[in-house]
């Protein structure tokens, strides 16, 4: 493994989900299809799993309770293999479409599975496409009477789907004296905004080069610890293509898919990092 000349630790963090699980897909796949349909995540999980190993690369697996469910042998491996393991809800429903008490109960459920079939404590939480902001606080709060020591889930960019330009761009504490902490996905700030580089869509739609100057102004400029993030889905350019989309929901799930792999190779050869847990609580 090549010398990194950056030698900040950063989060490496994978939403555990299937392609047809994503929030741009709710108005063209229900819920009810998704046992019928050809799943991939098991094995687009391994296959990162692999590429972790082969770069001796510790990440948390932010997952679905759904997933862990259907394949408790994935769950097993991320725990094997030195990673954390952390919840994403039960079925990715946005947060902003739940009650609180539909959200305790979510997280309640997809917590018990993970933990129960991980055998671990399960300390992290993210929302489903970032979907806590101004309009739902409350959650957080929630989260920390589950149980749960952290949330990644707001993202302070402005976006059409999700984000609170407003909120810290780096960990904080919303609730004095009581530990828990929001741990914010990165961004870069240019004039008076907030540039998305914590991954995803965005590391699919920019070049590279910019993806690892934002992690590097962030490392050395700014003196942080950065959050990245992708979903399994995001290296399969090869999976089931769905018809009768938007142009805007086809774009941005299948953009750059093709490259996706190689530039996530690169990321991890030119940074260092660890899990959200190594990085941020300890």
């Amino acid at each position: 493994m090549p010398e990194i000349h950056n030698a900040k630790k950063n989060a490496m963090t994978v939403d555990v989900e299937d392609y047809f699980q994503v929030s741009a897909f709710e108005p063209y796949i229900s819920k009810n299809q998704w046992d019928a349909l050809p799943h991939r995540v098991a094995s687009n999980t391994n296959k990162i799993l692999d590429l972790f190993e082969e770069n001796s690369i510790k990440a948390t697996f932010f997952t679905l309770g759904w997933v862990a469910e259907r394949y408790p042998e994935l769950v097993r491996r991320i725990i094997e293999n030195g990673h954390e393991l952390a919840c994403h809800g039960y079925e990715h429903v946005r947060v902003t479409e739940q009650s609180p008490v539909q959200f305790r109960h979510d997280i309640a459920r997809a917590k018990k599975i993970l933990e129960d079939i991980g055998g671990c404590e399960v300390k992290g939480y993210r929302a489903a496409s970032y979907s806590i902001g101004a309009n739902n606080l409350w959650a957080l709060q929630v989260l920390q009477e589950e149980g749960f020591q952290y949330s990644s889930s707001i993202y302070p960019v402005k976006h059409d789907l999700y984000g609170m330009p407003e909120a810290p761009r780096f960990t904080y504490q919303p609730f004095k004296n009581q530990g828990f902490k929001e741990i914010p996905i990165t961004t870069v700030r240019l004039g008076n905004k907030n540039l998305p580089c914590g991954g995803g869509g965005f590391f699919r739609f920019y070049p590279y080069a910019f993806s690892k100057w934002a992690f590097n102004r962030v490392n050395n400029n700014e003196k942080q610890a950065g959050v990245f993030y992708f979903h399994p889905w995001e290296i399969d350019p090869e999976q089931p293509r769905q018809t009768g989309l938007s142009w805007k929901a086809r774009t941005r799930h299948y953009l750059n898919l093709h490259r996706m792999e190689h530039r996530v190779k690169r990321l991890l050869k030119d940074f260092s990092w660890d899990t959200m847990e190594n990085v941020f609580l300890k």
